[in-house]
């Protein structure tokens, strides 16, 4: 029987380069067999790595065996499995192959043939957030299987205009990428650019949504993240809700999301399940905590620098005290005291979580009173780059944490070049790029510029729910109210 399939791919030798290839991998495996009824010959050719092969043996092949099997067809009606797919296109069989099908071929069809899915699926259970933790709410997070992901939206979206449209992007990796928006809501321009930027990726593998987010921003040279990331299946049905585009990469536990702007990087989702007071209040603290963490050390050194006056006296005292024996000039000690904190921080992320935690710890008290005692730092200014690195933590999207660490160092340097005045024309650099940037096109500073006065109710602070009537006016949505602004009253006691 082996001779006879050999002797049929023989006469078409682009048939045969399939079956060429793929022999080579230890993994690939070709099994033959004899139906027992009217003696029908077939073949299994499946990649073992890729199938499971309980499905083979409970479903398909009894079934292929015992019932009355002539043709390929014949396999669509017999094998109680959902998804077969007749095809006789030699092209498809790799791509099949390598998404986990098992192709049955007969000695009467040599050239056509079914793939049965039996894909294997590994994937981890669902955990908690690790990033986006929150006390209040919701404890599941993403995981790296498309399909589960899928399952985490749509069962809190169950509705039929949810649309889930999917590309492959990667000529190696084959990688699925999911686009998820609400059809009759989201913006079709948002839509068409999202699936035109994504169509015109041209790489090799793509392994995660991070490749995409630097793939398709508007613009990839900024250090500013113009994609919201998240591992929030709650965050992503929400902003769905408000007209938004879910971008999903299999193999990725974030799932990006775009149109985003600045200030919903300081903004945790976990503020939506308290009181609007209290999330107003500690959105303002992130803001007032990442201003701290970028302005801090470099006023530092320009006032220590060039402006000396404006220190008060008593201050001034304390600070002439704590240097008096230090012999790097300001700007370096700040730098000396930044890159250990870097180097503490990045050491502790990539060492094992118990190890990295003591050595966080331990290394932060011994190496900051060392230096002290040392006479190379002093104490004023280690603890004002601890409290900046404790502020930068604040950030609930990790992303943004790593760009406001590495904004504070062109402030240290040119502050210490011209003083407040570099502080201040660093600032105005930065201000002008924020201004320019954009996150699929819409501006990234909204609502601050442009303002629009009823985007500020979900911005820096958050209305009561009541107040949240309309949808972000700069997603432009087709349907720009929410709810019944009259019907959104505050539930009042029945009289009795």
């Amino acid at each position: 029987m082996k001779d006879w399939f050999r002797k049929r791919f023989s006469k078409n030798q682009d048939k045969k380069n399939w079956e060429t290839s793929l022999c080579k991998s230890a993994d690939f495996k070709k099994i033959y067999y004899i139906n027992q009824k009217n003696g029908t010959k077939f073949c299994f050719v499946f990649m073992t790595s890729l199938v499971d092969e309980q499905i083979i043996q409970k479903d398909a092949l009894p079934s292929l065996l015992e019932d009355n099997f002539n043709t390929v067809q014949d396999v669509k009606e017999i094998v109680p499995v959902a998804d077969i797919e007749i095809s006789d296109d030699f092209s498809q069989i790799e791509q099949k192959l390598f998404n986990g099908y098992v192709m049955v071929m007969t000695e009467r069809q040599p050239d056509c043939f079914a793939f049965i899915a039996a894909q294997k699926e590994i994937v981890r259970s669902l955990t908690q957030p690790e990033i986006e933790f929150s006390v209040i709410g919701p404890k599941e997070a993403f995981v790296e299987s498309l399909g589960q992901n899928l399952n985490l939206i749509r069962k809190r979206l169950p509705i039929k205009e949810l649309i889930c449209e999917e590309v492959t992007l990667g000529s190696m990796s084959k990688t699925r990428v999911a686009i998820l928006y609400v059809d009759g809501l989201t913006n079709v321009d948002n839509v068409n650019t999202v699936k035109q930027r994504l169509q015109d990726v041209e790489m090799d593998v793509i392994v995660d949504s991070s490749y995409i987010v630097q793939l398709i921003a508007d613009n990839s040279n900024s250090p500013f993240p113009q994609m919201l990331d998240t591992e929030r299946p709650d965050r992503v049905a929400a902003n769905l809700g408000e007209g938004k585009i879910a971008i999903i990469v299999d193999g990725s536990p974030n799932v990006l999301i775009t149109p985003t702007t600045l200030v919903e990087f300081f903004s945790a989702f976990e503020d939506y399940f308290l009181n609007w007071i209290l999330a107003s209040f500690f959105r303002l603290v992130r803001v007032f905590a990442v201003l701290f963490s970028i302005l801090a050390t470099p006023v530092y050194v320009a006032a220590l620098t060039y402006h000396h006056e404006l220190i008060p006296k008593d201050l001034l005292a304390t600070l002439v005290t704590s240097r008096r024996e230090i012999p790097l000039p300001p700007v370096l000690e700040a730098l000396f005291l930044e890159l250990t904190i870097e180097l503490l921080r990045e050491a502790g992320a990539r060492l094992p979580t118990k190890v990295g935690q003591t050595i966080g710890i331990v290394g932060g008290i011994v190496i900051g009173t060392a230096s002290v005692e040392a006479g190379i730092t002093s104490n004023v200014l280690l603890i004002i780059v601890a409290l900046a690195a404790l502020a930068s933590f604040t950030t609930p999207v990790y992303k943004i944490g790593n760009t406001i660490r590495v904004l504070r160092f062109p402030f240290i340097l040119l502050a210490s070049i011209w003083g407040l005045v570099g502080v201040v024309f660093t600032f105005c650099f930065l201000l002008t790029h924020l201004l320019r940037l954009t996150s699929l096109g819409r501006p990234f500073l909204e609502p601050l510029f442009p303002p629009r006065a009823r985007d500020f109710k979900d911005a820096v602070i958050r209305l009561h729910f009541s107040k949240l009537t309309t949808r972000p006016g700069f997603l432009m949505t087709e349907k720009p109210i929410r709810f019944s602004k009259n019907k959104a009253k505050q539930i009042k006691d029945i009289d009795e």
